[in-house]
């Protein structure tokens, strides 16, 4: 949650956690960009007018990183326009405040069923050789111990995982793991490609091999 308000941040804070959701809130627009790859988030509930980065500059950093995360905005805003902008930006609705909190958990309850019924039939645990990749805990485990992964590093390694021993294109993988087709997170995709094969060198068989001009294939044995 991105809110400047510390007042009614720590209570839409308080009711969210009553309701069962674990909260983040950031006091500025920058500090939200810069943990949103730090951490799993299931939602995100943006202020439009905040110090440094507004809600709105927020709001195209995640859609640059994914089409799936729900992104509300929650904002004094009421003018039409504000809304339009809201949703070229991504979002997925638009509160004006102020506003019952009922509202706001009716409506975040629709997206988790929306969201949970999406990723319902995902697997989420993965034997790769000698390692064990939980995406639910974001976590490779193999023989020279565990390793903590970003969430995109493991949205990543779950879609390679779900797609072994087959030539797959830059293009397939950057719509299915980013959500679009962009030269800039094409860049991206190979900077993570590059960390995911210092991580799996604890099973040599193993093996992330870049299928030049075309894309990867992650080549996994016995599968």
């Amino acid at each position: 949650m991105a809110e400047d308000d510390e007042q009614l941040g720590e209570l839409m804070k308080e009711a969210l956690e009553d309701a069962g959701y674990e909260v983040n809130i950031f006091r500025d627009g920058q500090a939200a960009i810069n943990n949103f790859d730090k951490s799993r988030f299931d939602f995100c509930l943006l202020d439009i007018n905040m110090p440094g980065k507004d809600g709105f500059a927020v709001a195209k950093k995640v859609r640059q990183q994914t089409d799936v995360i729900p992104i509300i905005f929650v904002s004094t805003r009421t003018q039409l326009e504000d809304k339009i902008e809201g949703y070229s930006k991504g979002a997925d609705d638009y509160i004006v405040k102020p506003f019952a909190m009922k509202e706001l958990l009716m409506k975040l309850e629709v997206f988790r069923k929306r969201t949970k019924k999406m990723f319902s039939e995902d697997k989420q645990e993965f034997n790769l050789g000698k390692l064990h990749f939980s995406y639910t805990d974001l976590r490779l485990t193999g023989p020279d111990g565990e390793l903590k992964l970003k969430q995109r590093e493991a949205d990543l390694l779950r879609f390679l995982s779900t797609h072994p021993n087959r030539i797959l294109k830059r293009e397939e993988i950057l719509v299915a793991v980013w959500g679009k087709d962009d030269y800039f997170l094409g860049r991206s995709m190979d900077v993570f490609m590059s960390k995911l094969r210092k991580y799996l060198k604890g099973d040599p068989s193993v093996f992330l091999e870049t299928i030049h001009g075309i894309g990867y294939r992650f080549t996994l044995p016995g599968v």
